[in-house]
């Protein structure tokens, strides 16, 4: 599991680089674990652009991923390893001891042949998935659920984990990847292990072509439109804070403070700065 760089022959190939796919295993998807993908164009249900800069890109399928992990006490065989153009990370193809199929994240050291069990009481082994307040301290985790039963949510993209710290009561506390500390209830599963592909980071599109690829347009600086166009144009910003055409600001947090997960947040991503708490 690699890059491949490609060879100077063209200025596009300078500094292009790809994944190698030594792990993949199977080139097309599970047929019965497919669903039509359907582009917006950046549209909302009104057909207003909602979020700008997005159309185009290659054609794709949904591949149906079981975030849940709700097959308890079934074995499951890794069949496959495949591509997925959906996410960074790449699947696993796994097969239950009763036939069915289901995809899951693929974690980096599972490998074809291996067997993989989900629910209370499994062992803490890569790829298996089980209550938080079972697993370990020190342990790497990722598809990490923030409700029990609604399925993994945190810590789902290439080379993702979480680090569980401390246990108290039915809460457990995991550092994430960006140093946030968050408390999460016990019985929430987490499947053990980091997340595959963590060389996905070290890929560089290379040329403006593998960007519309993947449907992104072109963006176009607010400095260099005219006046009438954006608070920016004209031949200086002026020194004023970046703002977005409609003149609110950008770069700011636009969380919503007042979510009730906030007060399960025992230190923010930026140390030193105000620890949220309310337990």
């Amino acid at each position: 599991m690699g890059t491949r760089q490609f060879k100077p022959v063209t200025k596009g190939t300078r500094f292009r680089s790809v994944s190698d796919f030594d792990e993949i295993t199977r080139r097309e998807p599970e047929k019965s674990l497919t669903e039509p993908l359907r582009k917006s164009g950046g549209r909302d249900n009104h057909g207003h652009v909602a979020m700008r800069r997005r159309g185009g890109g290659h054609k794709r399928k949904y591949r149906v991923i079981d975030f849940k992990r709700s097959k308890f006490g079934v074995a499951a065989t890794v069949r496959e390893i495949e591509y997925d153009p959906n996410r960074s990370a790449r699947i696993a193809l796994v097969e239950f001891a009763d036939g069915e199929k289901r995809y899951i994240l693929h974690p980096k050291g599972l490998a074809v042949g291996d067997t993989i069990v989900s629910g209370p009481g499994s062992d803490v082994r890569t790829g298996n998935a089980l209550p938080l307040k079972e697993v370990p301290l020190g342990t790497s985790v990722h598809n990490i659920e923030l409700v029990p039963g609604k399925g993994g949510q945190m810590a789902r993209s290439a080379g993702m984990s979480a680090e569980v710290v401390a246990k108290e009561g039915d809460y457990v506390t995991l550092r994430m990847a960006s140093t946030e500390m968050r408390r999460v209830h016990g019985r929430c599963l987490a499947t053990i292990g980091e997340v595959g592909n963590a060389t996905h980071e070290l890929e560089s599109w290379g040329k403006a072509g593998k960007t519309r690829w993947k449907g992104r347009r072109p963006k176009v600086r607010g400095e260099v439109m005219n006046p009438v166009d954006h608070p920016h144009g004209g031949r200086t910003r002026g020194g004023r804070n970046v703002v977005s055409p409609w003149g609110k600001p950008e770069g700011v947090k636009t969380r919503n403070m007042k979510k009730p997960s906030t007060r399960l947040i025992v230190r923010g991503r930026r140390r030193g700065k105000a620890t949220v708490s309310g337990f």
